[in-house]
């Protein structure tokens, strides 16, 4: 093995989690196995990206048989069975590069297409960040939106300032290629409401570092990660590990501003 393969990224850290979390909650042990087999597929996507510095306008084609190969693998590995005969009825009809490219340009899709090119396209967006410039479009100035590639934020974000009279800020962190920025942290992501009456807060005593930041003008919500109450929280795992969460606020009538990778 290489000593460019043996080097150790964020999707070893990912993996690590996942794997804690599947241990420690029996509601997402199936959800974290695939999530911790797809880490291992997208950083060897991840390492690849890394020296190869693919070139934007050979981004879709690169994700599709750099990435998605594994992806598909690791899926038929570990996923449901019911995902695994999506994704194999998916393979078979083919267009694959059809999919990439719509999430890329961030249109509707079916459960499955978003999963596939959700989870190959991460790895090569975090090893060339250069790339999502292309993919920013009319929403390039939208702070709500990354300002990498102005994709959709998929969580927020509390942690520690090291000063103990500072308010720690918000940070999102992107649905397409995880880079952070930082929001106002009692400003609704989805429609800018700051009536604190109109944004409630639902909480789970099993996880005690998730909340839901819901808003009732726009009906819409993402999950906070408080990584002070959790220092070991990585907050992309541990977003999944809200599904409890995503649950009571589906109940309500919330509705998430972006799905995770399982779909939740």
């Amino acid at each position: 093995m290489s000593v460019v393969a043996e080097r150790t990224t964020v999707f070893d850290t990912r993996k690590a989690r996942a794997l804690e979390l599947g241990a420690r909650f029996d509601f997402v042990a199936e959800p974290m196995r695939l999530v911790a087999a797809l880490a291992d597929a997208q950083k060897v996507a991840f390492l690849r990206a890394s020296a190869e510095r693919p070139a934007v306008a050979d981004l879709r084609a690169y994700i599709v048989s750099v990435s998605l190969p594994g992806v598909m693998d690791a899926t038929m590995s570990v996923g449901t069975e019911s995902l695994r005969e999506a994704v194999l009825l998916r393979f078979h009809d083919g267009d694959l590069d059809g999919i990439v490219a719509a999430w890329l340009a961030g249109d509707a899709q079916s459960p499955t297409d978003a999963y596939l090119a959700r989870a190959a396209a991460a790895p090569v967006l975090e090893a060339v960040p250069e790339a999502g410039s292309s993919l920013r479009g009319d929403a390039a100035s939208d702070d709500r939106r990354c300002p990498a590639c102005a994709g959709l934020p998929q969580l927020a974000i509390f942690g520690e300032t090291g000063e103990s009279l500072v308010t720690a800020q918000r940070r999102l962190v992107c649905s397409r290629c995880a880079t952070e920025w930082t929001y106002p942290r009692m400003t609704c992501v989805s429609c800018r409401e700051t009536e604190g009456a109109k944004m409630p807060i639902l909480s789970d005593d099993a996880l005690p570092h998730l909340r839901v930041d819901a808003c009732d003008t726009c009906r819409s919500y993402l999950i906070n990660v408080d990584t002070r109450r959790e220092p070991g929280a990585v907050p992309l795992v541990d977003e999944i590990a809200g599904l409890p969460l995503d649950l009571a606020a589906a109940e309500r009538g919330y509705t998430k501003i972006a799905r995770n990778v399982m779909g939740f």
